[in-house]
């Protein structure tokens, strides 16, 4: 503890020196990294601290708008909609992110870029107040929207109001229903927190911060909010407008005339195509070049590696905080209570035993699964959350033992019938396990069921179309975010360097139920009061150690539980052709700057 305490008084008097102007952002930074922090969490420090972040400038070459032809990109999950405040899946976040344009980003070193805002605030130029409640952030002028009205704080505004309506039922509603944003002047606004906000970027920035405009999206606020023609026809601020969009399938956008960045965007058209499979998308970038970008390539590595090999495009891995996981459900999906399926008020009648759980946590093959599968693009963990460093748990370990499985299950009580399954009482250890359709998930749920049936456990494999299981059709039973099964694997993605509003996906008030039409992000319907509390602690507490000691302990509960069961940490897996400029990180989404990507010469 004294060591710890030593730690804690050296890393608060040099971030008083930055503040003080006595030591160089640059120097601070690097000496945290000589102590074991990544860059961008030593930026999220300064961040958390009020202190002003350097202006980030983005790479980017050419010298006018327009004349770099068409930029393909493919996504073998397509997009369903483009509103980007219900996008609870990654592909509907970066087809949206094409349009629409929050006030701030995340660049690869956790440094915050502006797009809407004119600066960053912090507390040197008034813009964070002492008491890190309020936040002011002076917006761009000069902007106009895709239909030609100017963008105000009036739409900011709007905005928060919109997405904070729980009647509107958007995945954003967490971030903004006890935010209060209000106009200061025509291009001025000022968050206010009703506590103290060390992680105070968490509005307006980032995909879940992506502004709309106000005379467009007003009158679906609410009840109505699914019916606006522009949730797939975006009205945005963004470098490219919309030119067609057939959901599921294609989107095709041209190079806004009028965009706020000079010489921005340098291609004259976009075009993304969905569907299809990982491994046809990486052969379509990789080999034949037919298209610029493959998005989420998670793809067997070997594979990979072969198609590299032509010589005409380049994998990029970009490590961040995304983790593949499979998720036991905590309520019971084939009943139904109050007409609702998997209802908060019922408990899955086999993983409501801890014995059960701990049984499917020892037979989940990881390290099988990260070698013979997805090598570059895996690395095996115990932990949800991975990164960055100073949150990392050294707490839970993994262990892939068939043996032991076997053990905790006849102490539960769970003896072998004459069919070779489990059970107790009346309920069989039979569950269906579900993922969308892509090779590498396959063979990883045929690892997972060789090992189950060897300990007496029968998993129905069930694979569903990407653009059905992460869509947000309040009708289709197969979504991910209903959960309508007893196990899920999926990946989940955090979009930025602080790991508040990733780690919020697994408090009580984010529940995904029929009333907030399944948009909310706790797909699990896992609830800890002791988490609760912690990530409410958390999101009040500046002392940089105090604070990540909370997210580990958050990691360790809902870890330890047993329901969240991490199978790998997943950099992110970017498919390149060559000469292509993409500005990518793994702190925002893929096209959080698209506006800036060109091709070489």
């Amino acid at each position: 503890m004294r060591e710890e305490a030593r730690q804690e008084a050296r890393l608060r008097a040099l971030i008083d020196d930055v503040r003080e102007g006595k030591l160089p952002r640059r120097s601070f930074i690097q000496q945290m990294v000589g102590l074991g922090l990544t860059a961008p969490m030593a930026s999220m420090l300064l961040m958390h601290a009020g202190i002003a972040q350097a202006q980030t400038v983005l790479p980017y070459k050419p010298t006018k708008r327009g004349g770099g032809g068409a930029l393909k990109l493919i996504y073998w999950q397509a997009a369903v909609h483009l509103n980007p405040h219900f996008a609870g899946g990654t592909k509907d976040q970066d087809a949206s992110r094409i349009f629409y344009e929050p006030l701030a980003g995340w660049d690869s070193e956790g440094n915050m870029v502006l797009a809407l805002a004119a600066e960053a605030p912090s507390r040197q130029n008034g813009g964070v107040s002492a008491d890190s409640k309020t936040v002011t952030w002076k917006l761009k002028k000069g902007v106009t929207w895709h239909d030609g009205k100017p963008f105000t704080a009036d739409d900011v505004v709007f905005t928060a109001a919109y997405a904070g309506d729980p009647a509107t039922s958007t995945v954003t509603v967490a971030t903004y229903k006890d935010v209060k944003v209000v106009k200061v002047d025509s291009h001025t606004v000022r968050v206010e927190y009703p506590k103290p906000t060390p992680f105070w970027a968490e509005a307006l920035t980032g995909i879940f911060g992506c502004i709309l405009p106000k005379h467009v999206f007003e009158p679906y606020i609410g009840a109505k909010s699914r019916e606006n023609p522009a949730n797939t026809k975006p009205v945005g601020t963004g470098p490219y407008r919309i030119v067609d969009f057939k959901p599921g399938d294609t989107l095709r956008a041209e190079a806004n005339p009028n965009y706020h960045v000079p010489n921005q965007p340098f291609f004259d058209t976009l075009e993304v195509k969905g569907g299809g499979d990982a491994l046809s998308a990486a052969r379509a970038v990789l080999q034949t070049n037919e298209f610029d970008y493959g998005w989420n390539l998670a793809v067997e590595d070997e594979l990979l590696k072969r198609l590299e090999a032509a010589g005409k495009g380049r994998m990029e891995f970009l490590p961040g905080s995304d983790v593949e996981f499979v998720s036991l459900n905590v309520t019971d999906p084939w009943t139904e209570v109050d007409g609702e399926r998997a209802s908060a008020k019922s408990k899955h009648p086999a993983f409501s035993d801890k014995a059960v759980r701990t049984a499917m946590g020892l037979l989940l093959d990881r390290k099988s699964v990260q070698e013979v599968i997805y090598g570059r693009g895996a690395i095996t963990t115990a932990n949800f959350l991975n990164n960055p460093p100073r949150f990392r748990s050294p707490n839970p370990k993994y262990e892939f033992n068939i043996d032991k499985a076997i053990q905790a299950l006849e102490a539960g009580g769970w003896k072998k019938g004459a069919d070779g399954i489990r059970a107790k009482g009346n309920v069989k250890l039979k569950f269906v396990f579900q993922t969308s359709v892509s090779q590498p998930r396959q063979k990883c749920q045929a690892i997972f069921k060789d090992a189950c049936t060897k300990a007496g456990i029968d998993l129905e494999l069930k694979s569903i179309v990407p653009a059905v299981f992460f869509g947000s059709d309040a009708a289709n039973p197969d979504t991910y975010q209903k959960f309508w099964a007893d196990m899920q694997m999926f990946t989940t993605t955090m979009g930025s360097p602080d790991p508040q509003v990733f780690m919020e996906q697994f408090t009580t008030d984010q529940i995904a139920q029929k009333a907030n039409k399944w948009a909310s992000r706790n797909l699990a319907r896992w609830s800890n009061a002791e988490y609760d509390a912690a990530f409410k602690a958390a999101q009040e507490e500046f002392d940089p150690v105090k604070r990540a000691a909370l997210f580990i302990k958050m990691n360790d509960l809902v870890v330890n539980d047993g329901y969240i069961i991490p199978l790998f940490a997943r950099p992110r897996p970017n498919g390149i052709v060559n000469k292509l400029m993409p500005a990518l990180s793994a702190w925002d989404n893929a096209t959080w700057s698209i506006g800036y990507w060109y091709r070489e010469s």
